[in-house]
């Protein structure tokens, strides 16, 4: 079977990004803008300014275990047919989505965003994945989907992720979309900060796996751009807060082709 484990996508070059937004090549020139990936930070002269926050980031793998399942739930902790939920540090998710156009960032909604990811043991759940426990293919713990609103925002309910072998801890997500009748499909990864993966997970129920063995900068896929894919985290009251700006360019046919997923099928390695 395909092992899709290979990197989709490339962080833009400074040149291209601008390019996406219409900038042109006397503003390259003049240093006038500077490609930061949202980071806020001009390298250029007195005159440089930064790319919105919204900028294209860099595609990543699907791996083989993306469901089609059509959930569309805010709350994705529970399996719906038994209404049992998954056990981990609340997590809210918020993904700001957007469209490159005309020189800016505009709020993209109704595009569906699919979000799926490993529990605090680190086993997906509604495939057939490598020591799930029995029956873990008919369970649908930590998969759903939600259309944008019409700020762009799609929300979600989750627990922190755990760690599996050879992987950084992270939560895979899909955004789909139509434009003039053509498909558009962007698949990539969330990761998160070192010291905070640490901090959860010395927390129960992480703690009786013990550490991770896998971090950021030992991870392959992670190397293949995950510096601007690295969610912002906030502590609340309740467990957990993220967000992500995600900027489309919905004219680029080849980064937005559909990935045909391998539908979670036996065997397959997680990435």
């Amino acid at each position: 079977m395909k092992h899709d484990d290979a990197g989709k996508g490339r962080v833009l070059t400074r040149r291209e990004a601008l390019a996406a937004l219409g900038v042109g090549g006397g503003a390259l020139a003049t240093g006038r803008w500077a490609f930061g990936m949202g980071s806020g930070v001009a390298p250029g002269g007195e005159f440089a300014r930064t790319l919105p926050a919204c900028v294209v980031r860099p595609e990543q793998t699907e791996g083989p275990f993306f469901v089609d399942a059509q959930l569309e739930r805010s709350d994705i902790r529970s399996d719906p047919e038994t209404g049992a939920v998954s056990e981990g540090a609340p997590l809210t998710l918020r993904f700001n989505v957007s469209q490159i156009s005309g020189g800016a960032c505009t709020v993209l909604a109704g595009a569906l965003v699919d979000v799926w990811q490993c529990d605090a043991a680190g086993v997906y759940w509604g495939v057939d994945d490598d020591g799930a426990p029995a029956g873990a293919r008919d369970r649908k713990f930590l998969r759903g989907c939600q259309r944008t609103d019409e700020h762009g925002v799609a929300r979600f309910t989750t627990i922190f992720p755990g760690w599996y072998r050879g992987r950084a801890v992270h939560v895979h997500f899909k955004v789909r979309t139509d434009v003039a009748a053509q498909p558009y499909e962007f698949t990539s990864q969330l990761y998160f900060d070192e010291a905070l993966i640490d901090q959860v997970h010395g927390q129960a129920p992480y703690a009786a796996r013990g550490r991770r063995q896998t971090t950021n900068a030992a991870d392959r896929t992670f190397r293949r751009g995950g510096e601007s894919l690295m969610a912002r985290v906030s502590e609340t009251g309740a467990g957990y807060a993220a967000t992500f700006d995600l900027g489309l360019d919905l004219t680029d046919a080849e980064a937005g082709r559909p990935d045909g997923g391998t539908d979670g099928r036996r065997g397959a390695r997680r990435v």
